[in-house]
């Protein structure tokens, strides 16, 4: 299932795996975020979000979407950040907040941030807005704003630190310094380094083993790591034990103990 009423992302969905894309297409400008690429990747989400509602009300078909894949169209870069051109559009001393890298990081499924070529100032950002960060080895990594005299504002100088530490992040924000793909593995930026002949097979082949997973227990693992980094080891405790509480009157929870007891594969219907 693909989608064609976007100009700036390209959005599809894979019915039988479960698995979504979408594609920043602006390969001409390195996949810069404009106002419009931004409000498509919400529309984009919002669609996924879409599928998951109308599945909840269909018999025997629960939720649609087990995971998000997202990238760059060609191989220069995955983003490099704000589009310079409407840089004029921003009024001095104010600072608009960008919804986009919220919905992101709050969608409901796991979201994989696929990254070939440049991952600069807030394609960074949007890739640690993601899950899942998988990258090829022609990869380059790296804050440049302050080149700009300006600073990472959209969770970078927040989101990095609980990666790679405050000091860490604060040379790499103050320096504008690029850093390779091995680097970025060494510091916890990424996940995983593949070269770029098998990026895609090994992509697919992660977000294959998330996505045949029960997809509520997913998205309750994802909540709750989230609520995590955000409260404190109390309130983290208190939400992980009402999830898996909500969790155990599940039909995918009822499923996996009969296949367990059936010794067979369980067939999870997202309920």
């Amino acid at each position: 299932m693909s989608s064609k009423t976007f100009e700036t992302i390209d959005w599809s969905f894979d019915e039988q795996t479960g698995i979504g894309r979408i594609v920043l297409d602006r390969p001409d400008k390195l996949n810069a975020l404009s106002k419009q690429c931004c409000d498509e990747i919400i529309a984009g989400l919002q669609r996924f979000e879409h599928l998951d509602e109308e599945g909840l009300y269909e018999e025997d078909n629960g939720v649609k979407t087990r995971i998000v894949i997202l990238e760059g169209a060609g191989e220069d870069a995955f983003c490099v950040g704000s589009d310079v051109d409407e840089f004029h559009d921003v009024k001095p001393g104010v600072f608009n907040f960008n919804p986009m890298f919220t919905h992101v990081e709050q969608f409901p499924a796991p979201i994989i941030a696929k990254i070939d070529g440049y991952c600069l100032g807030g394609g960074l950002e949007l890739a640690l807005s993601c899950d899942f960060r998988v990258a090829s080895e022609e990869s380059e990594f790296g804050f440049p704003e302050i080149q700009l005299g300006i600073m990472p504002g959209d969770g970078g100088t927040q989101r990095l630190p609980e990666i790679v530490g405050p000091s860490r992040t604060k040379e790499l924000a103050m320096t504008a310094e690029h850093i390779d793909a091995d680097d970025a593995l060494e510091d916890g930026i990424v996940d995983y380094v593949h070269s770029r002949a098998d990026l895609e097979s090994e992509v697919f082949d992660f977000a294959g083993r998330i996505a045949e997973q029960p997809p509520l227990a997913v998205r309750a693992i994802k909540d709750s790591v989230n609520i995590s980094q955000e409260t404190n080891l109390r309130v983290g405790r208190y939400y992980e034990r009402r999830a898996g509480n909500w969790l155990t009157a599940t039909e995918d929870h009822e499923e996996g103990v009969q296949a367990f007891e059936e010794k067979r594969d369980p067939n999870w219907a997202g309920q």
